[in-house]
């Protein structure tokens, strides 16, 4: 990985406008004499969709960016768009990290590190025979690998295309094996037996606010994880702290998805706990 003196980066998404990436990745620039631009790319506020992907790498890439940060809706429409993935992305079948280099697109994803360095902090005691997971798009795809390497014994995951909770199933039994994951077809059912709980899809963000589940399916016994940072404090996590839920918040998963980006852009190492201090000062 070669080292850079300056970063050019943006983040793709949609309702990205509270998003911490940027002020985490020009701070840290910062504070190692890094000159770093971070934009925000939001669909919502262009008015485009992901059918815009192309042009905007593209268009990145013949302005010199250093690379892109992607995240909901495109971590999957990505794919195609590019020439290579790293080992981690390719199995995951999610992007949420390119970089531009020698001419090419590579795709990366940092998210189930950082999901994982997350859940090993803040719930490594818990209980892990049975889990349930709301949503299997790309963000899903690499949480629920990190819950399977963390010992999660058997995930079941519900989305609102059903195929596409098969699909994540099926491959996640491929890599992991058969039984380990399931797509789920009676949620108060499953989430009668589950340990856990972890939503991954993005009913709860402040565009988008509510509960992926009924309320009245939680309990006190169970813990609950969350990967949305903005709001921290969910409905979900509101209500299952209520309850007496142990709990986790989206925090720790956007930190340190952060700090491998940033280290793939720059070639250098960051401060993981500089950057989840200056995360923490943002409120």
């Amino acid at each position: 990985m070669t080292q850079t003196s300056s970063i050019l980066a943006g983040l793709i998404g949609a309702g990205i406008q509270a998003s911490r990436t940027p002020a985490m990745h020009e701070h840290e620039g910062d504070a190692q004499g890094i000159r770093t631009l971070y934009r925000l790319i939001d669909l919502d506020q262009l008015g485009l969709d992901t059918q815009a992907l192309p042009d905007l790498l593209s268009a990145a890439q013949r302005m010199g960016f250093t690379g892109l940060n992607i995240t909901f809706p495109c971590k999957q429409a990505i794919i195609p768009l590019l020439d290579e993935l790293s080992p981690e992305a390719r199995g995951i079948g999610a992007v949420n990290t390119v970089v531009f280099q020698d001419g090419k697109r590579i795709g990366h994803n940092t998210d189930c590190l950082g999901f994982a360095e997350g859940f090993r902090r803040g719930l490594s005691d818990v209980a892990r025979e049975r889990v349930v997971q709301m949503g299997a798009g790309g963000a899903g795809a690499a949480v629920a690998h990190a819950l399977l390497q963390a010992g999660v014994q058997q995930l079941t995951i519900f989305d609102v295309e059903p195929a596409r909770a098969a699909e994540l199933a099926a491959n996640l039994s491929a890599s992991f094996g058969a039984g380990r994951a399931q797509a789920g077809s009676n949620l108060p059912a499953s989430m009668t037996e589950a340990q856990g709980l972890v939503n991954t899809t993005p009913v709860g963000m402040a565009k988008l606010p509510g509960m992926p589940l009924p309320a009245e399916l939680l309990r006190a016994e169970l813990w609950v994880a969350e990967i949305i940072y903005f709001p921290l404090e969910t409905e979900l996590l509101r209500t299952a702290r209520a309850l007496g839920c142990q709990t986790l918040d989206g925090s720790n998963m956007a930190v340190f998805q952060a700090v491998k980006a940033f280290e793939l852009f720059s070639g250098r190492a960051a401060d993981a706990g500089r950057m989840m201090a200056h995360f923490a000062s943002m409120g």
